[in-house]
């Protein structure tokens, strides 16, 4: 069984990956489970690589107006948080979940709050096995050109529109019937940052209350000026009560 694995990232992680122009941050292959303290890397990155780990829920994310490509294939994601991702990572048009867990089409409607998205990949997802999988996609957000590293067509999009309707305001009843089952599967599926903030070791923010807002506030301070991984790993430990400085 992997334990919990609480992954922090620091400014000397991010780099340009050849051979792309674009600043990427390379995490991929750490078996982390949950992404915390994005918000360190300053919005520097165009692209975030977290391939190969053992993340189950993709949510967290702060305000990220820079990122324009995700990439999350091979881990064991089955829940997308759509409000978090549809409000700060406003410009994404990138996004591989190639190899995940993500179920239905109800499971699917994250994609409706990215308007920049263009390229998509759920690839050997069980969702892809589920009737109308491509139509739905393409149907919840207009903008896609490239679902499964194929090309949206016109006549895609055609019948796209003949299933579900001209648009959101009048579906069909099978569209209705999609979109009540979205609604239903977002009511079961809760996303809180203190949920996901507490590790295998019960820390997290009820740990805060062993320091006073002073210290708690010169840990802050301290967190800000870290530039390397041990250090924040370090800091951290210290702000969940789990060891001093």
């Amino acid at each position: 069984m992997i334990g919990s694995f609480r992954y922090e990232v620091s400014p000397s992680q991010c780099y340009t990956h050849p051979p792309s122009p674009s600043n990427l941050l390379y995490s991929a292959g750490h078996n982390i489970q949950i992404i915390e303290n994005l918000g360190i890397t300053r919005d520097l990155n165009d692209a975030i690589d977290l391939t190969d780990n053992s993340i189950q829920h993709l949510t967290n994310f702060p305000l990220l107006p820079r990122l324009s490509m995700l990439l999350v294939a091979n881990n064991r994601i089955r829940a997308v948080n759509a409000a978090n991702i549809g409000a700060n990572l406003p410009n994404l048009r990138v996004l591989v979940l190639t190899r995940n867990q993500l179920a239905g089409l109800a499971d699917l409607s994250f994609v409706a709050t990215l308007s920049a998205l263009e390229f998509f990949s759920a690839l050997d997802n069980p969702c892809t096995t589920q009737t109308h999988y491509r139509d739905w996609l393409i149907w919840r957000n207009p903008g896609l050109r490239v679902i499964d590293f194929t090309r949206v067509r016109d006549a895609e999009r055609a019948h796209a529109r003949e299933l579900f309707g001209e648009s959101l305001d009048a579906p069909t009843d099978l569209a209705r019937q999609i979109l009540n089952s979205e609604t239903a599967a977002g009511a079961s599926k809760v996303f809180t940052t203190s949920t996901a903030a507490v590790g295998a070791d019960g820390g997290g923010a009820a740990s805060l209350q062993a320091f006073s807002e002073e210290d708690r506030e010169k840990l802050r301070e301290q967190l800000k000026r870290a530039t390397s991984l041990d250090e924040i790993s370090r800091i951290q430990r210290a702000l969940r009560g789990a060891t001093s400085l």
